[in-house]
Protein backbone atom coordinates (compact mmCIF):
# COMPACT_ATOMS: atom_id res chain seq x y z
CA UNK A 1 0.00 0.00 0.00
CA UNK A 2 1.32 3.12 -1.22
CA UNK A 3 2.36 5.66 1.71
CA UNK A 4 0.30 9.29 1.55
CA UNK A 5 2.55 11.87 1.64
CA UNK A 6 0.28 14.47 3.62
CA UNK A 7 -0.58 11.65 5.60
CA UNK A 8 -0.81 13.70 9.10
CA UNK A 9 -3.75 15.64 7.02
CA UNK A 10 -6.03 12.31 8.37
CA UNK A 11 -5.52 12.71 11.71
CA UNK A 12 -8.66 13.33 13.70
CA UNK A 13 -8.10 15.44 16.98
CA UNK A 14 -6.52 12.69 18.90
CA UNK A 15 -5.04 9.49 17.48
CA UNK A 16 -8.13 7.46 19.14
CA UNK A 17 -10.75 9.80 18.23
CA UNK A 18 -12.52 8.48 15.10
CA UNK A 19 -13.51 11.10 12.42
CA UNK A 20 -17.02 9.85 13.14
CA UNK A 21 -19.10 9.67 16.23
CA UNK A 22 -21.79 7.57 16.11
CA UNK A 23 -22.79 8.10 13.07
CA UNK A 24 -21.96 11.81 12.56
CA UNK A 25 -19.22 13.43 11.43
CA UNK A 26 -16.29 14.99 13.78
CA UNK A 27 -16.79 18.95 13.67
CA UNK A 28 -12.88 18.92 12.96
CA UNK A 29 -12.73 16.77 9.82
CA UNK A 30 -16.24 16.59 8.80
CA UNK A 31 -15.62 18.03 5.42
CA UNK A 32 -12.98 14.75 4.81
CA UNK A 33 -15.11 12.67 6.06
CA UNK A 34 -18.59 13.22 4.52
CA UNK A 35 -16.66 13.84 1.00
CA UNK A 36 -14.79 10.48 0.99
CA UNK A 37 -18.57 8.87 2.50
CA UNK A 38 -20.42 10.48 -0.65
CA UNK A 39 -17.44 9.82 -2.52
CA UNK A 40 -18.21 6.38 -2.81
CA UNK A 41 -21.84 6.50 -1.45
CA UNK A 42 -20.28 4.22 1.98
CA UNK A 43 -23.29 2.65 3.88
CA UNK A 44 -24.26 2.96 7.30
CA UNK A 45 -22.46 -0.46 8.12
CA UNK A 46 -19.53 0.00 5.86
CA UNK A 47 -18.79 3.13 7.52
CA UNK A 48 -18.86 1.14 11.13
CA UNK A 49 -16.27 -1.24 9.83
CA UNK A 50 -14.00 1.71 8.93
CA UNK A 51 -14.14 2.78 12.30
CA UNK A 52 -13.41 0.07 14.06
CA UNK A 53 -10.56 -0.88 11.54
CA UNK A 54 -9.82 3.18 12.41
CA UNK A 55 -9.71 1.74 15.99
CA UNK A 56 -7.73 -1.58 15.89
CA UNK A 57 -4.83 -0.38 13.53
CA UNK A 58 -4.55 3.03 14.71
CA UNK A 59 -5.30 4.89 11.43
CA UNK A 60 -6.49 7.67 10.05
CA UNK A 61 -9.98 7.44 8.59
CA UNK A 62 -9.06 7.39 4.84
CA UNK A 63 -6.25 4.92 5.55
CA UNK A 64 -8.47 2.53 6.92
CA UNK A 65 -11.34 3.01 4.12
CA UNK A 66 -8.65 2.39 1.36
CA UNK A 67 -7.25 -0.96 3.49
CA UNK A 68 -10.73 -2.07 3.40
CA UNK A 69 -11.21 -1.59 -0.39
CA UNK A 70 -13.96 0.97 0.34
CA UNK A 71 -12.79 3.77 -1.28
CA UNK A 72 -9.24 4.66 -3.22
CA UNK A 73 -5.87 6.39 -2.68
CA UNK A 74 -7.97 9.16 -5.39
CA UNK A 75 -10.72 9.42 -3.34
CA UNK A 76 -9.38 10.53 -0.36
CA UNK A 77 -6.84 12.57 -2.15
CA UNK A 78 -9.97 14.08 -4.06
CA UNK A 79 -11.45 14.75 -0.63
CA UNK A 80 -8.76 16.62 0.57
CA UNK A 81 -8.80 18.61 -2.51
CA UNK A 82 -12.25 19.57 -1.72
CA UNK A 83 -11.86 20.25 2.41
CA UNK A 84 -8.77 22.55 1.44
CA UNK A 85 -9.93 23.74 -2.04
CA UNK A 86 -6.92 22.46 -3.82
CA UNK A 87 -7.68 21.42 -7.69
CA UNK A 88 -6.95 18.08 -8.39
CA UNK A 89 -7.57 16.43 -11.88
CA UNK A 90 -10.37 13.77 -11.47
CA UNK A 91 -8.76 9.78 -12.63
CA UNK A 92 -10.41 9.99 -15.53
CA UNK A 93 -8.49 13.58 -16.94
CA UNK A 94 -5.60 12.37 -16.07
CA UNK A 95 -4.91 10.06 -19.61
CA UNK A 96 -6.15 12.99 -21.58
CA UNK A 97 -3.84 15.58 -19.87
CA UNK A 98 -0.55 13.55 -18.75
CA UNK A 99 1.83 16.61 -18.73
CA UNK A 100 -0.25 18.78 -15.82
CA UNK A 101 1.75 16.82 -13.38
CA UNK A 102 0.54 19.82 -10.87
CA UNK A 103 -2.97 18.44 -11.42
CA UNK A 104 -2.58 14.69 -11.99
CA UNK A 105 0.20 14.22 -9.07
CA UNK A 106 0.15 16.96 -6.85
CA UNK A 107 2.23 15.40 -4.16
CA UNK A 108 4.86 14.00 -6.65
CA UNK A 109 8.89 15.60 -7.03
CA UNK A 110 7.78 17.86 -10.05
CA UNK A 111 4.62 18.74 -8.36
CA UNK A 112 6.99 20.24 -5.58
CA UNK A 113 9.45 21.65 -7.45
CA UNK A 114 6.99 23.60 -9.21
CA UNK A 115 5.67 24.62 -6.17
CA UNK A 116 9.36 26.15 -5.36
CA UNK A 117 9.27 28.00 -8.71
CA UNK A 118 6.20 29.43 -8.29
CA UNK A 119 7.12 30.60 -4.99
CA UNK A 120 10.54 32.49 -6.10
CA UNK A 121 8.61 33.52 -9.20
CA UNK A 122 6.29 35.60 -6.58
CA UNK A 123 8.74 36.72 -4.79
CA UNK A 124 11.24 38.54 -7.54
CA UNK A 125 7.80 39.43 -9.82
CA UNK A 126 4.34 39.69 -8.00
CA UNK A 127 5.33 41.63 -5.03
CA UNK A 128 3.85 44.84 -4.31
CA UNK A 129 7.44 46.59 -4.80
CA UNK A 130 7.14 45.39 -8.46
CA UNK A 131 5.07 46.76 -11.64
CA UNK A 132 2.01 44.28 -12.67
CA UNK A 133 3.80 42.32 -16.03
CA UNK A 134 3.25 39.18 -18.11
CA UNK A 135 5.73 36.44 -17.59
CA UNK A 136 7.12 34.62 -21.44
CA UNK A 137 8.20 31.65 -20.97
CA UNK A 138 11.02 31.54 -23.51
CA UNK A 139 14.08 28.38 -24.10
CA UNK A 140 16.72 28.52 -26.94
CA UNK A 141 15.75 25.55 -28.64
CA UNK A 142 12.62 23.00 -29.05
CA UNK A 143 12.41 20.06 -26.54
CA UNK A 144 13.24 22.05 -23.74
CA UNK A 145 10.14 21.76 -21.62
CA UNK A 146 8.63 25.19 -22.74
CA UNK A 147 5.12 24.35 -22.92
CA UNK A 148 4.86 21.76 -20.24
CA UNK A 149 6.82 24.69 -17.70
CA UNK A 150 4.36 27.45 -18.84
CA UNK A 151 1.49 25.46 -18.50
CA UNK A 152 2.47 23.31 -15.15
CA UNK A 153 3.36 27.06 -13.53
CA UNK A 154 0.18 28.61 -14.57
CA UNK A 155 -1.89 25.57 -12.54
CA UNK A 156 0.43 26.11 -9.48
CA UNK A 157 -0.28 30.07 -9.60
CA UNK A 158 -3.74 29.22 -10.41
CA UNK A 159 -4.01 26.82 -7.20
CA UNK A 160 -3.26 30.05 -5.02
CA UNK A 161 -6.85 31.24 -5.64
CA UNK A 162 -5.62 34.58 -8.21
CA UNK A 163 -7.44 34.52 -11.76
CA UNK A 164 -4.55 33.60 -13.76
CA UNK A 165 -4.39 33.39 -17.98
CA UNK A 166 -1.96 31.25 -19.54
CA UNK A 167 -1.96 32.60 -23.10
CA UNK A 168 -0.20 30.44 -26.28
CA UNK A 169 2.01 32.63 -27.96
CA UNK A 170 4.25 30.16 -29.48
CA UNK A 171 2.30 30.98 -33.02
CA UNK A 172 4.54 28.54 -35.06
CA UNK A 173 4.14 25.40 -33.10
CA UNK A 174 1.60 25.44 -30.63
CA UNK A 175 0.80 22.75 -28.14
CA UNK A 176 -1.18 24.14 -25.16
CA UNK A 177 -4.66 23.40 -26.37
CA UNK A 178 -3.31 19.91 -26.81
CA UNK A 179 -2.19 20.18 -23.04
CA UNK A 180 -5.18 20.91 -21.86
CA UNK A 181 -7.50 19.38 -24.09
CA UNK A 182 -9.74 22.80 -25.45
CA UNK A 183 -10.45 23.86 -28.86
CA UNK A 184 -7.93 25.73 -31.26
CA UNK A 185 -10.30 26.89 -33.33
CA UNK A 186 -9.67 30.35 -32.30
CA UNK A 187 -7.57 32.05 -30.56
CA UNK A 188 -4.60 34.82 -30.20
CA UNK A 189 -3.53 34.83 -34.03
CA UNK A 190 -6.89 35.93 -35.13
CA UNK A 191 -6.86 38.41 -32.74
CA UNK A 192 -3.73 40.01 -33.93
CA UNK A 193 -5.32 39.51 -37.69
CA UNK A 194 -8.26 41.73 -36.08
CA UNK A 195 -10.92 39.00 -36.56
CA UNK A 196 -13.76 39.01 -34.22
CA UNK A 197 -13.05 35.82 -32.52
CA UNK A 198 -16.03 34.96 -29.84
CA UNK A 199 -15.31 32.61 -26.75
CA UNK A 200 -11.54 32.60 -26.83
CA UNK A 201 -10.68 32.57 -23.68
CA UNK A 202 -11.43 28.87 -22.04
CA UNK A 203 -11.82 28.18 -18.59
CA UNK A 204 -9.87 24.79 -17.65
CA UNK A 205 -12.00 22.13 -16.09
CA UNK A 206 -11.74 21.66 -12.40
CA UNK A 207 -9.27 24.53 -11.91
CA UNK A 208 -11.82 27.98 -11.60
CA UNK A 209 -9.05 30.40 -11.25
CA UNK A 210 -7.27 29.08 -14.42
CA UNK A 211 -8.34 30.51 -18.02
CA UNK A 212 -6.05 29.17 -21.56
CA UNK A 213 -5.94 31.82 -24.35
CA UNK A 214 -4.94 29.15 -27.12
CA UNK A 215 -2.71 30.14 -30.18
CA UNK A 216 -5.62 29.93 -32.61
CA UNK A 217 -4.67 29.10 -36.66
CA UNK A 218 -1.00 28.74 -37.34
CA UNK A 219 -0.21 31.93 -39.54
CA UNK A 220 1.98 32.58 -42.31
CA UNK A 221 3.71 35.70 -40.54
CA UNK A 222 4.01 34.96 -37.06
CA UNK A 223 6.77 37.47 -35.86
CA UNK A 224 4.53 40.33 -37.86
CA UNK A 225 1.84 39.77 -35.72
CA UNK A 226 3.47 40.11 -32.25
CA UNK A 227 5.43 42.79 -33.38
CA UNK A 228 2.44 44.71 -34.38
CA UNK A 229 1.30 47.32 -31.46
CA UNK A 230 -2.03 45.19 -31.02
CA UNK A 231 0.03 42.72 -29.03
CA UNK A 232 1.15 44.81 -26.47
CA UNK A 233 -2.43 46.39 -25.86
CA UNK A 234 -3.42 43.02 -25.88
CA UNK A 235 -1.48 42.03 -23.11
CA UNK A 236 -1.92 45.29 -21.02
CA UNK A 237 -5.61 44.61 -21.31
CA UNK A 238 -5.26 41.42 -20.08
CA UNK A 239 -3.00 42.16 -16.97
CA UNK A 240 -5.72 44.76 -16.00
CA UNK A 241 -8.29 41.62 -16.08
CA UNK A 242 -6.15 38.70 -14.65
CA UNK A 243 -4.05 38.14 -11.20
CA UNK A 244 -1.23 36.59 -13.08
CA UNK A 245 -0.22 35.89 -16.88
CA UNK A 246 1.71 33.78 -18.29
CA UNK A 247 3.08 33.62 -21.80
CA UNK A 248 4.21 30.32 -23.70
CA UNK A 249 6.41 31.52 -26.51
CA UNK A 250 8.31 29.91 -29.71
CA UNK A 251 11.66 28.63 -28.85
CA UNK A 252 14.33 30.74 -29.71
CA UNK A 253 15.71 28.69 -32.47
CA UNK A 254 13.11 29.73 -35.11
CA UNK A 255 13.95 33.36 -34.58
CA UNK A 256 13.27 36.39 -32.54
CA UNK A 257 9.47 35.73 -31.63
CA UNK A 258 10.39 35.03 -28.26
CA UNK A 259 12.15 37.71 -27.14
CA UNK A 260 9.74 40.55 -29.09
CA UNK A 261 7.20 38.48 -26.84
CA UNK A 262 9.22 39.12 -23.72
CA UNK A 263 9.44 42.64 -24.22
CA UNK A 264 6.16 43.08 -24.64
CA UNK A 265 5.72 40.88 -21.03
CA UNK A 266 7.72 42.48 -19.28
CA UNK A 267 9.46 39.82 -17.56
CA UNK A 268 11.18 36.40 -18.81
CA UNK A 269 11.81 33.07 -17.65
CA UNK A 270 14.31 30.89 -19.30
CA UNK A 271 13.82 27.25 -19.63
CA UNK A 272 17.21 25.00 -20.13
CA UNK A 273 16.88 21.26 -20.73
CA UNK A 274 19.46 19.28 -18.48
CA UNK A 275 22.21 17.71 -20.11
CA UNK A 276 20.78 19.27 -23.40
CA UNK A 277 21.20 22.88 -23.53
CA UNK A 278 24.53 24.79 -24.23
CA UNK A 279 25.77 27.28 -21.48
CA UNK A 280 26.72 29.64 -24.74
CA UNK A 281 22.83 29.55 -25.64
CA UNK A 282 21.61 30.08 -22.70
CA UNK A 283 24.15 33.02 -22.32
CA UNK A 284 23.15 34.48 -25.60
CA UNK A 285 19.26 34.31 -24.93
CA UNK A 286 20.07 36.34 -21.53
CA UNK A 287 22.04 38.74 -23.24
CA UNK A 288 18.95 39.68 -26.11
CA UNK A 289 16.70 39.36 -23.20
CA UNK A 290 18.89 41.98 -20.94
CA UNK A 291 19.36 43.87 -23.64
CA UNK A 292 15.54 45.12 -24.00
CA UNK A 293 12.68 46.67 -21.27
CA UNK A 294 12.92 42.84 -19.38
CA UNK A 295 13.74 41.61 -16.18
CA UNK A 296 15.16 38.84 -16.42
CA UNK A 297 13.55 36.59 -13.29
CA UNK A 298 16.12 33.82 -13.69
CA UNK A 299 16.75 30.51 -15.99
CA UNK A 300 15.29 27.12 -14.93
CA UNK A 301 16.85 23.76 -15.80
CA UNK A 302 14.50 21.18 -16.51
CA UNK A 303 15.16 17.83 -15.15
CA UNK A 304 11.75 16.37 -16.24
Amino acid sequence: MAKFRDSTLFESPSAAEPIFEKGKVSIHDRAIGEIIRDTRNLTADQVEQILSRQREAHVRFGEAAVALGFVSTDDVLYALAQQFHYPYSPAERREANPELVTLNQPFSVQAEAFRATRSQVIMRLFNEREPHRAVAVVSPDSGDGKTYFSANLAVTLAQLGGRTLLVDADLRGPRQHEVFGISNTAGLSGILSGRAETQVIQQVVGVPSLFVLPAGTTPPNPLELVERPAFGLLIRELLAKFDHLIVDTPAAIYGSDATVITARCGAGLVVARKNRSRVSELQALANSLASGPTKLAGIIVNEF
